[in-house]
């Protein structure tokens, strides 16, 4: 299995997509050899900014210890108890959180051990040995091992109250589905998907696939920010809570974190989406799901 490297980054950097691509031979995706970590260091480029919030070690501690908490149970589980910490523990803007470089460096530098420990399949396919796919150390805001889990936070989560987070990253359909839609930018959209799971309407994964699929399409004739406002955004108090970040405590792995206080999402817009995406789903295309006719 891969090892967790012996000589630690102190700050976090970026790598380039090039030279991340580099790195991934059929070995480390395979977790049969170690990333090159000489090569990768020194490929790396420092991270522009100051505070405690660009250090390495509070970041590999969550890692460690989520390795440790969810050591005997279904890897997927670990997800809803990493992404809110990993967020309030980073305390990144969304420009920062958009360079990808930032996530291969952390996929490959700092925790490629936690990669393969979460996204190691248990079997490999046409003749291969299991692999982890490369997009999981490389890829997209939505498969990149953490930069996914750090967009779920982001996206979900209700000002500074990180259980919507919970709910979105306890179902894997959500994460791989309705983390890729544009739609859930706007704030009272995501939060009306996430009380519709959170409410059992939309349970398995057909459901919340369905679900994502009329209100995406709805999304296309409708204006959803028009009917369901959401408050404006103040930036200044983002700003605020990552200056806060070299005075904060190490975040909790008991209770949950608290995020920017950048205000709850309306309760009314919710509402009117909830009860809009419901109508929605009641002739959506469901899977294997009976109707009167069938």
């Amino acid at each position: 299995m891969t090892d967790k490297p012996e000589h630690m980054p102190d700050r976090l950097a970026l790598l380039s997509d090039t030279n991340a691509a580099k790195s991934l031979s059929t070995g480390v995706l395979a977790s049969r050899e170690n990333p090159p970590y000489i090569a990768l260091s020194k490929n790396s480029e420092p991270l522009r900014g100051a505070g405690a919030r660009l250090d390495v070690e509070p970041l590999r501690d969550l890692i460690d210890d989520v390795m440790h908490l969810y050591r005997d149970d279904a890897r997927t589980k670990a997800d809803a108890w990493l992404a809110p910490r990993l967020h309030a523990a980073l305390r990144l803007t969304r420009r920062e959180a958009a360079d990808a470089r930032l996530w291969n460096f952390v996929s490959l530098s700092v925790a490629p051990d936690y990669v393969v420990w979460r996204h190691l399949p248990a079997t490999g396919k046409n003749g291969f040995p299991p692999m982890v796919a490369a997009e999981r150390f490389r890829g997209a805001h939505y498969t990149q091992a953490f930069s996914r889990l750090w967009w779920a936070a982001e996206l979900f989560r209700d000002g500074a109250d990180y259980r919507p987070v919970q709910v979105a990253c306890g179902n894997q359909d959500v994460l791989n589905t309705v983390l890729r839609l544009d739609i859930i930018d706007h704030r009272p959209t995501a939060q009306a998907l996430i009380r519709l799971v959170e409410k059992g309407t939309a349970r398995t994964g057909r459901e919340v696939n369905a679900l994502s699929a009329v209100a995406n399409t709805a999304a296309s004739t409708l204006m959803y920010d028009v009917f369901a406002a959401d408050d404006a955004w103040d930036g200044s108090i983002l700003e605020e809570w990552i200056r806060e970040g070299d005075s904060a405590p190490p975040v909790s792995r008991r209770l949950l974190p608290d995020g920017p206080d950048d205000g709850p999402v309306p309760e009314k817009a919710v509402d009117t989406l909830v009860r809009y995406f419901e109508e929605l789903f009641v002739d959506a295309n469901v899977r294997g799901r009976l109707t009167d006719e069938s």
